[in-house]
């Protein structure tokens, strides 16, 4: 946190705010004036060096820093690592290479997916034109019963006349029957 904005939690401490007791004013008064000790308590590794100079100023104790510097040489105090920082070091790493491994798992399903696609887009490849095939056999087919039809249209109507004729004579024959029975009969 920068000093300003600690400057502005101290201040904004004085103003009452609504729905909050007192208890519980006191006890974020208390957090906001131990937040800049407790900012300052946290190690980085530089050995104090914040602490001495409000963390902006430069550091005189060593004044001989070369950058890009082709020995590597550095003061070790400089650098020094706590324990704290190790472990955050060690957690950074470890999710890392958990992330790592997640993004292996994820380029490999995307791989498969890939070869997936590829896959169905070479047997669409080989599809088409069966399905062309198909759809050029359906429309013969399909023309071909429609001139079905007419003809047997054609057929029934041809028939149904022709048989019409013949269920005449045939009951032209068995009223002519009766009518002899029947004259016969009465004679």
């Amino acid at each position: 946190m920068q000093s300003f904005e600690i400057e502005f939690l101290i201040l904004s401490i004085k103003y009452q705010v609504k729905g909050i007791s007192k208890e519980e004013l006191e006890i974020r008064n208390d957090l906001v004036l131990a937040l800049p000790e407790r900012i300052q308590a946290i190690p980085d590794g530089t050995m104090n060096a914040a602490k001495e100079t409000g963390g902006w100023a430069f550091s005189s104790s060593h004044k001989n820093i070369k950058f890009d510097s082709s020995d590597g040489n550095f003061d070790s105090d400089f650098f020094q690592q706590t324990e704290e920082s190790s472990k955050f070091k060690q957690e950074y790493e470890i999710r890392k290479m958990k992330q790592e491994q997640g993004l292996d798992i994820i380029s490999e399903g995307l791989d498969t997916l890939k070869n997936l696609a590829h896959d169905m887009n070479e047997e669409l490849d080989r599809q088409v034109p069966l399905m062309d095939d198909i759809d050029t056999k359906v429309d013969r087919a399909t023309a071909d019963l429609k001139n079905t039809n007419v003809r047997l249209k054609e057929t029934i109507n041809r028939v149904r006349s022709s048989r019409n004729f013949c269920i005449d004579i045939i009951l032209l024959c068995v009223i002519l029957g009766i009518a002899s029975y029947l004259y016969n009969a009465l004679k």
